[in-house]
């Protein structure tokens, strides 16, 4: 993907892209705004343009810039004030026997392999297919972000992957994967609920979720972790 054009904020620079198709809804028109690669980027930094409603991919911090569409709304939860509905709740119940571990976030074949099974039945008809561990590397791993592997496991057998980032004012859930077959254990938010409970641990305010679209069935879910926030008009409102 070839730059466009560039915002300037002082000495900072974005990167605009041409139009594209979009990868959520029925639409070619869509632009990314990409925050300068060329910078190093700071923790301070990271956090203050996740504030902005910035997301990571790989080592590059980017947000929807739309001209016509505001449909990717940043969201994030208020962990202090969280509460499980009962779905949640009976998801946490049905999922006892798992067990959460910490892990690095590194390349590892288990891990790969877990994606790679999640993509081609999941997602096989998005652009992330076919996976392959190049696209796997560029697309969830960073040198310079302060990630984790929230990853859940049935005794030995890897079910799930959350990579995580831990900022000074939360985590920012980037991206989750799980075992495609094992859809009566709602492992997606299993996932999300332990990244909560994880934040709560770590006393962090807030579990960044990236962008709820309304009308998009993959990035609708959002708003079931209320309270939610959303980043509308350049500040954060709440949906209770």
């Amino acid at each position: 993907m070839r730059d466009s054009n560039s915002e300037n904020q002082g000495q900072v620079q974005f990167f605009l892209t041409p139009k594209h198709p979009c990868s959520y809804l029925n639409r070619n028109n869509a632009q990314t705004l990409f925050f300068d690669p060329r910078r190093i980027i700071t923790t301070s930094m990271y956090q203050a343009l996740t504030d902005q409603g910035f997301r990571r991919s790989g080592s590059h911090l980017y947000r929807p810039h739309c001209g016509s569409c505001q449909a990717c709304i940043p969201t994030r939860v208020p962990v202090s004030r969280f509460q499980p509905n009962r779905s949640q709740r009976r998801a946490l119940s049905r999922n006892t026997d798992l067990e959460v571990r910490i892990e690095e976030a590194t390349f590892s074949r288990r891990h790969y392999h877990l994606y790679e099974r999640y993509i081609s039945l999941r997602h096989a008809d998005g652009d992330m297919y076919p996976a392959s561990e190049d696209q796997y590397r560029s697309f969830l791993l960073s040198p310079w972000s302060n990630s984790v592997f929230v990853s859940v496991y049935d005794g030995e057998r890897l079910l799930s992957v959350a990579v995580t980032d831990k900022q000074p004012q939360g985590l920012s859930a980037i991206y989750t994967f799980f075992e495609p077959n094992e859809a009566q254990r709602s492992l997606g938010t299993l996932s999300i609920l332990k990244q909560i409970e994880l934040c709560r641990e770590w006393e962090l305010p807030y579990l960044y979720l990236g962008y709820w679209i309304k009308d998009c069935d993959k990035m609708s879910y959002k708003t079931q972790y209320r309270p939610t926030e959303l980043f509308v008009n350049n500040k954060w409102i709440s949906l209770s």
